[in-house]
């Protein structure tokens, strides 16, 4: 099964550019393209993208409610993977609280833009190293919040395990090797605690365990 790309940005050349970066690999399809927010919307619930690579700034709708209407969107199922020349702290954050499973820059080499289509695909969080760093920084500044933290009470000693690795960057194959347990175990402890805590994805998981206090900055 190919992995299907619905393409958002409003210069043609760059979407061009990428369009055939990506068709050049043989498990990877572009099913469709847009040049605004708007036009995403539609053609994510038309298409059904696997991944959605979301430019910010575009005309009529940007990128971050785009965003943001998708993943509202009832029986979404698609990844959005945010694509920008930009890389400003307020785009970060607002892309990951719109429900963006990834942050890449577009001066990224291919091949790092190739992988990353591949990890959110996946159901993987991907952030560049400098995001990550942000993130860290932002939540060493605040105090935990209570009401997260009383959310973990209902996890299992397991699915806490699992989310400190989750928050750590650890993929299902590392967390299924430190615990010493098969990925499909590790997959069914993910989806249990993404229930109980009504948590989307990996990202989602991260800021919890962050805002919550599970995992201290600089752990």
């Amino acid at each position: 099964m190919s992995i299907k790309v619905l393409l958002v940005d409003d210069q043609a050349m760059v979407r061009a550019g990428i369009h055939m970066i990506l068709e050049a690999e043989t498990d990877i399809h572009v099913v469709g393209e847009a040049e605004d927010g708007a036009k995403a919307v539609v053609a994510a619930h038309k298409l059904k993208p696997d991944v959605v690579l979301m430019d910010i700034q575009m005309p009529l709708m940007n990128g971050l409610e785009a965003t943001r209407q998708i993943k509202q969107t009832p029986g979404n199922t698609c990844c959005i993977l945010i694509l920008t020349t930009f890389e400003r702290d307020d785009y970060v954050f607002e892309a990951l609280r719109a429900g963006a499973s990834g942050f890449i820059l577009k001066n990224a080499p291919p091949e790092d833009l190739i992988a990353a289509v591949r990890v959110v695909a996946e159901g993987n969080a991907l952030l560049a190293p400098s995001v990550i760093r942000r993130i860290i920084k932002e939540f060493a500044q605040r105090t935990p919040r209570v009401d997260l933290k009383a959310g973990l009470s209902s996890l299992t000693e397991r699915e806490i395990e699992v989310m400190r690795l989750i928050a750590k960057g650890k993929t299902n194959a590392e967390i299924a090797a430190e615990l010493f347990v098969g990925e499909t175990t590790v997959k069914t402890h993910i989806s249990n605690l993404f229930d109980k805590l009504d948590l989307r994805d990996r990202v989602q998981a991260v800021v919890y365990a962050y805002e919550s206090g599970l995992i201290q900055p600089g752990e």
